[in-house]
């Protein structure tokens, strides 16, 4: 490679946070009649990335108490398989917002 080449762009990741470039996906669990909150706690917590029990338990707080949480937010990719992950663990989810 020569001096002059240029090296290609980095992909950044959309966290949701408001300083990446374009809309980010969003995972949104729904509040249901059958899972109770340890259960959304686990399934969280075995399926996003940087999100462990505790923090589990404070979104199943915020499902039961608003009827929904935004659990994930970021690319679409990452966005369909979280999507997918957590209703193979049986909750109840929006369809996926941009």
């Amino acid at each position: 490679m020569s001096a002059g080449t240029l090296t290609p762009p980095q992909e950044r990741l959309d966290t949701g946070s408001g300083t990446g470039h374009g809309n980010a996906w969003r995972v949104i669990v729904l509040n249901d009649d059958h899972n109770t909150f340890e259960g959304v706690a686990f399934a969280l917590a075995q399926t996003l990335p940087g999100v462990d029990y505790d923090k589990g338990m404070t979104f199943a707080n915020t499902i039961h108490s608003s009827g929904r949480a935004t659990v994930w937010s970021g690319h679409q990719e990452a966005a369909e398989l979280y999507h997918s992950q957590l209703e193979g663990h049986g909750l109840t989810l929006a369809p996926l917002e941009r």
